[in-house]
């Protein structure tokens, strides 16, 4: 229950993080130029003010800056209740996520001992001028003998084990309701998900009766959508003109065109990357040339191993490795760990060991890289190839949405909840295949699961990938991956009821990149019958 009280705490705190804004200081410089001019009179100062808010175009930016803290800042739910019980409510749930936390630090510890590697060093000063020299291209820097000896401190198939096996101690199924005993599902924890109609409601956007791009623009032999694609644009355009973030939102619905998805997000996201940015992605860069941290191979080898190794993103394998370096010294990262179950991993100063005054996160952002989670960013060189606009881009997006996808935790936008929704809408929907997959030892969400953590990135061709992304941000939800996710195992049906084990059925789905994504979410929410 949220009290009066606690709405007030609410409302000054996104005043006042708008009052430490570099938008509210222009506004606010704009606005006394404005009230100094003769043609303004103290009489009707007010509404004077006002309208130049409105005619400026600083009204539709202080609305956006409202609904991004809105967004993004964690409200209040009740005084009295203690901070990492808001952050997850669920106790089974908290203990998992730090064993979990504690299992990942005792293994980069591990590899620091192993090959006597230090978590962080101060590069020498010739260290620092090759690293400044060479920071444009360091794609291409990476000691080969050093990559081998790196390894990944977890893999999307260590985190699926680990969530498995999380079950609620507290849970007693009712014995005489059949409806009651656990299902076919994997996930032992019982959440909360949307039903089939309520996600026809959700997305009712998605009808097939609405035009979308990356559907109906490529149906040129139907004359009816022939001129959809420049209507398309020149709406786009409108919207990016207008500047408001919700009417964006509402665009990207149906499909943002490529050539106009940068200037779109930028609204959707509410970000825009102006010279103070600049001036401390300089400065983080700075930080990356100073001193050698053990995830900046981490990083190096992960990008290596997945995005070069990609034919849609190689190309970008230079930019990637320093959006990426750069994040990890971010210590502003640290701010989403407000609204996550995790908690950021912790080292001591050498000669400390054990006192907590000389505690330190590690690395600064808090995050430490697992395998693949470069592909969170490869596809962004689609959207912003420059190295600072593609970093200000992750950034957003993996603190907003993506590093839920690899923690443990009860809210409806978690893994858990992912996963939870589709075993439900593939057992309910599908039972037939799913009961077979079960059977033969392919279960659904061992073949579903990379999908999922990566939110298809690395999966499906980049524009359908982006497509998805669009819709991802536009809804504010991450609930149509794991309707994607059903609706590709319920498209290839026919084929995956024919397989009698894990490897035939991980052969049958190993190339989902022609799938059309909107297509699909269109078949499973509105033509399945």
């Amino acid at each position: 229950m949220i009290r009066d009280g606690d709405r007030e705490d609410d409302l000054c705190r996104v005043i006042g993080e708008l009052q430490k804004s570099s938008l509210f200081s222009k506004m606010k410089a704009d606005l006394q130029k404005e009230v100094g001019k003769p043609h303004i009179h103290v009489s009707d100062m007010k509404q004077s003010v006002r309208t130049y808010l409105r005619d400026s175009g600083w009204e539709v930016k202080l609305q956006n800056a409202v609904y991004a803290l809105l967004t993004s800042l964690p409200m209040s739910r009740t005084s009295d209740i203690p901070q990492n019980h808001i952050k997850e409510p669920l106790a089974f749930l908290r203990k998992a996520q730090i064993n979990w936390e504690k299992r990942i630090v005792k293994s980069i510890n591990s590899m620091c001992t192993e090959l006597s590697l230090p978590l962080a060093r101060k590069r020498s000063a010739a260290d620092q001028a090759h690293m400044s020299s060479k920071f444009e291209t360091l794609g291409g820097e990476l000691d080969e003998k050093q990559m081998e000896k790196i390894k990944p401190v977890y893999a999307p198939k260590d985190f699926f084990e680990a969530l498995i096996g999380i079950e609620n101690p507290s849970f007693t199924p009712l014995r005489k309701t059949p409806s009651s005993i656990k299902g076919w599902g994997l996930i032992k924890v019982q959440l909360h998900t949307k039903s089939l109609h309520e996600m026809k409601i959700a997305y009712k956007e998605l009808d097939t009766g609405n035009l979308h791009s990356g559907v109906d623009d490529v149906l040129l032999e139907s004359s009816s959508t022939d001129s959809f694609p420049s209507d398309w644009n020149k709406l786009g355009r409108k919207v990016i003109q207008q500047g408001s973030t919700l009417a964006a939102r509402q665009y990207a619905k149906y499909g943002c065109p490529p050539g106009l998805r940068g200037d779109l997000w930028k609204l959707i996201l509410c970000y825009d990357v102006d010279d103070v940015d600049l001036l401390y992605f300089q400065q983080l860069k700075q930080y990356v040339i100073d001193y050698d941290m053990l995830v900046d191979s981490l990083i190096t080898k992960d990008i290596k191993l997945t995005a070069a190794n990609d034919d849609n993103y190689f190309v970008f394998e230079d930019v990637l490795c320093q959006a990426l370096l750069v994040f990890s010294r971010d210590t502003s990262v640290l701010k989403h760990f407000e609204q996550s179950s995790a908690t950021p991993p912790k080292s001591f100063i050498r000669g400390k060991l054990g006192v907590q005054d000389y505690a330190v996160v590690y690395p600064p952002n808090g995050f430490i890289p697992f395998h693949g989670f470069s592909l969170y960013a490869a596809p962004l060189g689609f959207v912003c190839a420059e190295a600072p606009q593609l970093y200000y881009l992750f950034k957003q997006i993996y603190t907003r949405y993506f590093f839920r996808l690899h923690t443990m935790s009860s809210h409806p936008q978690g893994m858990l909840s992912l996963c939870v929704l589709f075993e439900n809408l593939l057992q309910t929907h599908e039972p037939a295949l799913f009961y077979h997959l079960k059977e033969v030892g392919a279960h659904p969400l061992r073949l579903a699961f990379n999908w999922l953590i990566y939110a298809f990135a690395g999966y499906l061709d980049t524009e359908q990938l982006l497509l998805l992304w669009d819709r991802i941000f536009a809804y504010n939800s991450m609930d149509l991956i794991a309707v994607l996710a059903m609706a590709v195992l319920s498209y290839r049906r026919s084929n995956l009821l024919e397989v009698t084990s894990l490897q035939a059925a991980q052969t049958v789905l190993a190339d989902i990149s022609t799938l059309n994504t909107v297509a699909l979410l269109q078949y499973v929410l509105f033509l399945k019958q």
